[in-house]
Parts: C-alpha cells; structure tokens; sequence
C-alpha cells in the first residue's frame, strides 16, 4: 500500500514538473520566420517550402488552393505577372499556451502589371511533427478594391511626338511618351527607337520596367559588366521584365523600336558612373 502511495506521487509531482510551452519564445520565432519568409520571394521553391503539407492559400479573385502542387500552380500564376515584385512585413504574432498553433499578421505592397497594390494579409502556422513552425492557412487581400476608372488612351502611331532621349541616355535615339510621365512617380508607356549599334551600358532603374520589341532586333544581357555571351537577342514581339534594380546592358543590332512600360520616375543609374553619358 505504502509503495502505491509512493508511485502516486512521484506521478503526481512529474506531471505537476512537466514544462509548459515559452510563449514569448515561440512568437519571437513566428516573428523571426514571417521574416525570413519575406525574402524568398523571388525564389518559389523555397518561398512555398514555408507552407505545410496540407496548407491552403487563399488569394483574392481566385479559388482556394491546397496542397503543395495548387499552392505551387496559383502561386506561378500570380508572380509570372510583367514586373511582379512582393514585399511583406509582419507587425504581430500571436501563439497559443500549447505553443503548437499561432498566427501572424502585416502588411505587404506588390507590383504587377504597372501598378502597385498595398494590403494585409494572417497566416496561421502549425508546429510539424518535427518541431518545425510551417503555415496551415494563408489569406491576403488588397486595401483597395481596386483603381478607379482612367481614360483611355488611343493613339495613331504617325501622331506621336518623338524627342531625343534624357542626358542619362547616350546620344542618338528618340523617344516618344504614350501615357503618364516618366519624370514623376506612377505607370508610364514609352517608346524608344533606336539607331542600329546603339549601346546602353550596365544599369539598373529603381523600379520596374518590361520592354517589349515592336520591330528590328536587340538584344539585352545581366551582369554588372558587359559579356557578349550573355546577350540574349529579342526580335518583334520579344519580351523582356526587369524587376527593380535588376543590372542589364542594352545592345541594338539594327535599326529597332521598343516599347518600356514601367513605375516612374525614370531613372538610368549606371553600375559604373564614368558610362554615366550626362557626365560626359
């Protein structure tokens, strides 16, 4: 009897020792990963191996997606868009007294097609069987339903007025404004023509930009420094997006058009000052 009383309270005393979940902890971690999470966007692979097995996204105009290959399709979906940039901040994080389930929630501001979109966004995470934190639920919508209706622009090519080209541009092309001003924030159209053999050095632009090829033939490279290996030719109808401060270089192999829709303003920074042709 007297050893049953014995077993009973060392069980009784384990079980009132056992250690309860670090709360402050595990939200510093949430808080931490939410943040880790933010700059994989570039890289899908790694961006959804934030998401459990069984996960569901829930993005804004579109069907539920769950399970690794839907979150992978719709994701695909979402940041093949001309000029897609993400960027997202978690601003609180919050974990249950069990220490297995938490959420965390912020803002994010993305960039496709031209436009920049502002928002917020909760994503419920759950711990995995092996002690990792991975994201069960993930929602996020925009703070606007959307922009208001803007004019329309139509306009005959033999109607627009071309100009040579800003001092940050070497000499010799012309361009033309379609819509908005390249010189102030916001979405803009333009069009460059461009003689055959005109070069623009490395650079990069502080937003982003998506050139389309409207006839001859160019061809355009990334690096820091100029590599006629790495040039990639485009002919009519070639595309290319530039993310933001993504380095290129510019080379047109005749007599060429293209058109630059981007976010202003406008701006050449060359990765070597000295091809800079406004300090010339």
């Amino acid at each position: 009897m007297r050893r049953c009383i014995v077993l009973l309270l060392i069980v009784a005393f384990s079980a009132g020792c056992k250690t309860s979940a670090n709360v402050d902890q595990e939200r510093e971690n949430l808080t931490k990963l939410d943040r880790e999470w933010a700059t994989t966007t570039k890289d899908l692979n790694k961006f959804t191996s934030y998401y459990a097995p069984d996960a569901s996204v829930y993005p804004p105009g579109m069907p539920i997606a769950t399970g690794p290959a839907a979150i992978k399709d719709t994701l695909t979906t979402i940041t093949s868009m001309p000029g897609f940039n993400l960027a997202f901040t978690p601003n609180k994080a919050v974990v249950s007294s069990s220490g297995d389930i938490g959420y965390t929630s912020g803002t994010f501001q993305m960039t496709a097609n031209g436009a920049e979109e502002k928002g917020k966004y909760i994503s419920i995470w759950k711990k995995q069987p092996d002690g990792q934190w991975k994201v069960a639920e993930d929602i996020f919508n925009a703070d606007k339903s959307g922009p208001p209706p803007t004019t329309h622009v139509l306009t005959e090519s033999t109607a627009l007025t071309w100009m040579d080209v800003p001092p940050s541009l070497p000499h010799g092309a012309k361009l033309a404004v379609i819509s908005g001003d390249p010189s102030k924030p916001g979405p803009f159209v333009v069009r460059l023509q461009t003689p055959a053999g005109y070069k623009i050095a490395p650079h990069w632009h502080p937003g982003d930009e998506n050139v389309t090829v409207l006839s001859g033939s160019v061809a355009i490279g990334m690096g820091e420094t100029w590599d006629d290996s790495k040039l990639k030719p485009l002919g009519p109808g070639g595309f290319a997006g530039l993310p933001a401060e993504m380095r290129h270089y510019f080379l047109a192999k005749g007599a060429s058009t293209v058109q630059v829709n981007g976010n202003g303003p406008f701006v050449v920074n060359y990765v070597n000052p000295s091809d800079d042709p406004s300090k010339k």
